[in-house]
Formats: structure tokens, C-alpha cells, sequence
């Protein structure tokens, strides 16, 4: 079997820009808004590589990934794992930064040599769903697989950062896609990746357990707006609304929660 491309080599920023503005494009046309929970991004150290853990609740989650990207790290290029199955049949995900893991230890070995030498450098960001299957965001133990952590135990410099994910409905016809990040993770001197990765794990868990909570509390002061979305229930009821509006005299506001 081949070796798989560089992908630092097959990346185009052209078209990952252009992949990026079309997933935009979709995030606002499917989702209310997506919001990321206060206080939002925590600093992170300027000189070194960040991994971006995420649980994996839904097909949306590399589209939230690569949507936001460029707001959350000017500067740093973005890269990813993929299923090898998928990106053979979608190659041109390869020219947006993201590369093939197999299965078994062959696949974790090529990841972490890939992963590794794209983690040498500060100015990078590794996008991974580390629970490596689609899982519901209130399953508890998330049970992430142990590649990030062998890899922060062989790259000390990386830092992890818990990003957790949900896409609750609330009051209007579309969902909300929420996010919350948790306290950066680092590893410590003579940790191995078991230890470092069960500290990862707990971090992610709770954030995860927060932003369970600030979904079911439905409160959107919770978060601030990372995108704007889709406004309104439409149909009947979308023409109901504006009528009621019209005759009471009111600003027409096409939410419902603000109708109640």
C-alpha cells in the first residue's frame, strides 16, 4: 500500500478558504445560530501546536470544524483526520487539509507519524473527534480512543484544547449548534498516555456535562453568536406571525420565542 500524501503538501489555502465560506453557508442556512458558550476561546500559548478534542454527536461536526476555523485561530492552518474509505471517495477533501487514518494498529501508527510531524510546527491546529464514532452528547463515558493522547505523550509542545458539542432545538423550527471549551490540556513530565489521556477525558466530560446544562437552560445570554442562521418557523405559521404583527402594530420578529 501506498503512503499517503503530505498533507501539508496537497493542502490549497484558495480552496480551503472557499470549503470553509461554503460550509458558513450551510451552518446558517440549517441552524438558528451557532453559538459558542461564555467566556468562549481560552488563551492558548502563542509558540505551540493545539489539537482541538471534540466528542462527535452529529454529521455536522466537521462543518462547525471547518466553518469556523479562521474566526477561532487567524494564523494557524487547520488540518484533520479522516476515515481513509472517505477521503478515497471524496479526494479533494485532501486539498482542504485533511488526510486518511486506516483501521487497526497500522491506522493509529500512520496517524501518529502523520499527526506528529504536522505538530512541529506552533502555527498548526488539529481538528480530531476523538470519540471516533457517532455518539450521543449526554453518553457517558465518552470513551475516547487513545490516539491523542499517544500523541501529546510523543509531542509534549501540543496543546489540547476540550471542545464540546450539541445540537439541542430550542423554541424555532431549526436546532442551535453549541459549543463549549474546556480548560487546555497539556502533557506533564513522566506522564504516559494513559494518564494524560484520562486527564483529557475528564476535561472534555466536563465540558461537555457544562454545556449539557446550558443547552437545557435554553438561555441564548449564555453564549455568544458565532453565526447567525436561519430565522423562523416559515410556512402557515411564518405568515400567521407577520399578520398578527400587522395588526397589532408591531415590529414583525420572525422568532417565536420572542412571539410568546
Amino acid at each position: 500500500m501506498s503512503r499517503p500524501s503530505d498533507p501539508e503538501a496537497a493542502r490549497s489555502a484558495p480552496m480551503a478558504r472557499f470549503f470553509a465560506s461554503v460550509m458558513r453557508r450551510q451552518l446558517r442556512a440549517q441552524f438558528r445560530a451557532v453559538r459558542i458558550a461564555r467566556p468562549g476561546l481560552p488563551d492558548l500559548p502563542p509558540d505551540r501546536p493545539v489539537m482541538v478534542v471534540c466528542n462527535h454527536p452529529s454529521w455536522w461536526d466537521p462543518a462547525v470544524m471547518i466553518g469556523l476555523h479562521e474566526s477561532l485561530f487567524p494564523g494557524r492552518t487547520g488540518f484533520g483526520p479522516i476515515e481513509a474509505k472517505m477521503l478515497e471517495s471524496y479526494p479533494f477533501m485532501r486539498r482542504i487539509g485533511l488526510f486518511g487514518v486506516g483501521e487497526g494498529r497500522r491506522g493509529a501508527a500512520e496517524f501518529l507519524r502523520v499527526a506528529g510531524a504536522l505538530m512541529a510546527r506552533p502555527d498548526r491546529v488539529l481538528w480530531i473527534t476523538a470519540q471516533g464514532r457517532f455518539a450521543d452528547p449526554r453518553e457517558r463515558p465518552l470513551g475516547l480512543r487513545p490516539g491523542a493522547a499517544h500523541l501529546m505523550a510523543r509531542r509534549r509542545n501540543v496543546v489540547a484544547l476540550p471542545m464540546a458539542l450539541e445540537y439541542p432545538f430550542w423554541s424555532e423550527r431549526r436546532p442551535e449548534a453549541l459549543i463549549r471549551f474546556g480548560a487546555p490540556v497539556m502533557a506533564q513530565d513522566g506522564e504516559g498516555a494513559g494518564e494524560v489521556g484520562a486527564r483529557l477525558e475528564a476535561a472534555l466530560t466536563e465540558s461537555c456535562d457544562a454545556l449539557a446544562g446550558l443547552a437545557m437552560a435554553r438561555d441564548p445570554a449564555g453564549f455568544e453568536t458565532a453565526l447567525g442562521g436561519a430565522r423562523g418557523t416559515g410556512g402557515v405559521y411564518g405568515l400567521w406571525q407577520r399578520g398578527r404583527a400587522a395588526l397589532s402594530g408591531r415590529r414583525f420578529s420572525p422568532d417565536h420565542m420572542e412571539e410568546r
